[in-house]
């Protein structure tokens, strides 16, 4: 589909992968140093397990709204499928609505997280302040709120393959 909304959509999709493996590659870094320098060097390192958590974090939410998008997220579908066409579009509808209530569950009450717990700071990152460490809760809801509202409009786009063009001729031939 190329509404304008969808491209915005597609390039929030990529976002979200690029920080989820970001994420997933610092995380697998700071673990392995965390280890060399505790149990090599004798010095236990405080800084890395605050971080591979935060990582995990970020991975985890923005990994499961591009998961969401994709339709790679956890689906039980023995009994859907086995339902006429009519009850089984019911029983999507649900589904959605049950994660627009999750995901705007987390939005929220994320928002308080992070709102009630910016002026704590981490004794390993006294830098940090511990509400910048919830950030990813209610901005991964937010983003899986949005692709749910993209399904819920424009239909699933897990088939469909993101396109880009470089190029205004080629954006030209594409729509033909």
């Amino acid at each position: 589909m190329n509404h304008p909304v969808v491209r915005l959509l597609d390039g929030l999709y990529l976002a979200c992968i690029w920080i989820a493996g970001v994420a997933l590659v610092v995380m697998c870094v700071v673990i392995p140093i965390g280890v060399f320098a505790r149990y090599l060097l004798g010095v236990g390192a405080q800084w890395p397990e605050p971080i591979a958590i935060l990582m995990m974090v970020l991975f985890t939410f923005f990994g499961a709204a591009a998961a969401y998008r994709a339709g790679a997220h956890i689906a039980v579908q023995m009994l859907t499928d086995r339902l006429p066409s009519g009850a089984r579009r019911g029983c999507e509808v649900f589904a959605d609505l049950a994660m627009l209530a999750a995901s705007g569950f987390v939005l929220v009450w994320g928002l308080r997280l992070v709102q009630g717990t910016m002026g704590q700071t981490l004794s390993e990152l006294p830098w940090l302040p511990v509400g910048i460490t919830y950030l990813p809760l209610p901005l991964g809801s937010l983003v899986t709120l949005l692709f749910i509202v993209e399904r819920m409009v424009f239909g699933s786009q897990h088939q469909r393959a993101v396109v880009t063009f470089d190029h205004p001729r080629e954006a030209a031939e594409g729509a033909r």
